[in-house]
């Protein structure tokens, strides 16, 4: 099958589980994974978080816009709470939100990174 014979619905969606969230997952793997949390660093690992995910989601060659943010957080045992709320059309548009690690882990007990990406349909 070509991709020409896909319903256009498919190529046009956005697809969180398979296409986004990996992206974004591996992303922060890749920028984060041996780290120790150090304060000068935040800037740098933030930039590069973001601009591989955004250059993981063009390959991707989606009608989206994208915005990605990013949050790194040193684990100090204080609470961290996020919202995300929008106006937006819920059958183009579409919200991926990442948190790393995934879940309490000896690995990684330095720092958390949340990573958000929106893909607006054009």
């Amino acid at each position: 099958m070509m991709v020409d014979d896909l319903d256009s619905s498919e190529q046009t969606a956005f697809v969180v589980e398979g296409e986004v969230d990996p992206i974004v997952r591996g992303v922060i793997e890749k920028v984060l994974h041996n780290e120790t949390y150090v304060e000068s660093k935040v800037p740098h690992w933030i930039n590069s978080v973001c601009e591989d995910v955004m250059e993981g989601l063009t390959e991707l060659r989606k009608p989206f816009k994208y915005i990605v943010t990013c949050v790194i957080m040193q684990n100090t045992g204080a609470g961290m709470h996020t919202e995300h709320s929008g106006f937006c059309d819920a059958v183009n548009d579409g919200m991926c939100v990442v948190k790393w690690p995934a879940e309490k882990s000896k690995d990684q007990n330095t720092m958390y990174c949340i990573v958000t990406v929106y893909g607006l349909g054009f």
